[in-house]
């Protein structure tokens, strides 16, 4: 073997030496998730039967509410920028894709040069006649044209891993529109039920109004013959008064619903056509739970957090690979001349190139290797959002589970309470017409009746609320 052989091969160890030194890359821990759950969210309680599978067109049954929900999903601002969003995740899919494939484009160029004459190319130029006798030009001309390809050969799996980062991230936008619309549902349910309560409250106090104008003719009638005083009139004046200012703050937060819907719908204002005498009427539907694994299929914030979790862990590898030598191949092909008359000659003017890169970071790694523990820390702040909405979703179905059977009490009683609360009325009415009580006993009957009413009215909004947000809550709302 030559000196020479061997002094290549001693420079080709010393390279491979520094390129596998090159390779070595940071320990880093990855967090594995929890995703443990209790068996039920009720002692005793194993039905798989789930309403979250029910679409949202079958689980409500009012024709105004469906009519809202159809406009809504399709007009909605923010469901209309987040489809811009996932277009915008689809097409990094077709840009990651492209970057692992050969890069072929077409070109051409032209340019001249004068080299110095005691320069190696300008000695060769000086001595070499044309093949017409003429010696080269003072300036010497360069004109090209063909076909050019780059390609980044994925040794390590960078690229691909990269475009599979992509995938996940977009499929995880489409499950983040998923919940925004879960959202968007419930919130428009929501406040289309608060409208028929504000109707059924503005109703209320209308008839209490009613009875209380009733009841002050009575007390003027009775101060005319002398058995009560103005006190009587006044107060019963001064109560009517007050009622009645309450119908405008009724019907400033009836526009305020309204128009709020009329935003959710991506819409400026107008009526919300509604049907509110049967509000009080409404049951509430028996939903199905299930059970608590279920959720991380249902709940569409759950299945994003996924992704999010399985993209950035793939994003680890992606950083990885930095540290491993990157291998290039350039080639190209087309035509080459100094002059312009002889650019197009096959196949003396014919010109090819091929050549092969091998590169790796060796010294001053800061940048990739702080890439790459940002890389980990994204991962494992992933892996704890995960688990952050797990255990929010649990909770939140816990908790309107609970609240539905507390509600149901609550309704129970209060509605007892507002039918004895209007006898009572009758009766101060018929023991003050007999002088058996005073006026006040009358005035606190109605009051009372009045709060009554106005608070089982809001337990009936929240009995309601509570069946929409378990719907919401257990993944329901999206389909």
């Amino acid at each position: 073997m030559t000196m020479k052989n061997k002094r290549f091969q001693l420079i080709a160890l010393g390279v491979l030496g520094l390129m596998l030194q090159a390779c070595g890359t940071p320990e880093l821990i990855i967090k594995k998730e929890d995703t443990r759950l209790p068996t039920a969210f009720k002692l005793g309680d194993s039905e798989k039967t789930n309403t979250a599978s029910i679409k949202w067109k079958d689980f409500f049954d009012d024709p105004n509410l469906l009519s809202l929900l159809d406009v809504a999903v399709v007009n909605n601002k923010e469901i209309n920028i987040m489809m811009q969003r996932i277009s915008v995740a689809q097409n990094e899919i077709q840009a990651r894709r492209g970057e692992y494939l050969p890069f072929v484009n077409i070109g051409a160029d032209a340019g001249g040069d004068r080299v110095g004459e005691f320069t190696r190319k300008g000695a060769v130029e000086a001595g070499l006649p044309l093949a017409n006798g003429k010696p080269f030009p003072t300036y010497f001309g360069d004109f090209r044209f063909g076909l050019f390809s780059t390609w980044e050969i994925d040794v390590w799996k960078k690229l691909r891993n990269a475009k599979q980062v992509a995938v996940l991230e977009y499929m995880a936008s489409k499950e983040g529109k998923n919940f925004l619309v879960t959202n968007l549902v419930a919130e428009v349910a929501h406040s289309y039920y608060e409208l028929l309560s504000l109707d059924n409250q503005l109703s209320n106090l209308e008839q209490n109004i009613s009875i209380q104008k009733n009841g002050l003719e009575m007390v003027k009638q009775l101060m005319f013959y002398g058995r009560t005083t103005a006190l009587a009139v006044r107060r019963y004046e001064a109560e009517v008064a007050k009622n009645k200012s309450k119908l405008y703050e009724i019907n400033q937060n009836i526009t305020v619903v309204e128009n709020r819907i009329n935003f959710l719908l991506g819409r400026t204002s107008q009526p919300i056509q509604r049907a509110s005498s049967g509000f009080m009427d409404l049951k509430s539907k028996v939903l199905k739970a299930g059970i608590p694994s279920q959720l991380l299929q249902n709940r569409p914030d759950i299945r994003q957090a996924e992704l999010e979790l399985a993209a950035a862990a793939l994003n680890i590898n992606v950083a990885r690979a930095n540290f491993y030598p990157s291998f290039s191949i350039n080639a190209g092909i087309g035509y080459e001349a100094f002059a312009l008359k002889y650019l197009v000659n096959t196949p003396a003017s014919l010109a090819a190139n091929l050549a092969g890169g091998l590169v790796a970071p060796l010294v001053n790694k800061n940048a990739i290797q702080a890439q790459y523990k940002n890389a980990n820390a994204r991962q494992i702040q992933a892996a704890y959002e995960y688990e952050q909405s797990i255990i929010k979703a649990y909770t939140e179905v816990a908790n309107q589970i609970s609240n539905i059977d507390n509600l149901d009490k609550n309704y129970q009683l209060k509605t007892s309470q507002v039918e004895a609360l209007t006898r009572s009325i009758e009766v101060a009415n018929q023991l003050f017409k007999s002088a058996r009580v005073d006026y006040l006993d009358v005035l606190l009957a109605q009051r009372d009746t009045l709060d009554a009413k106005k608070d089982l009215i809001e337990t009936k909004k929240k009995q309601i609320d509570a069946m929409v947000d378990l719907y919401k809550s257990l993944g329901g709302g999206w389909q």
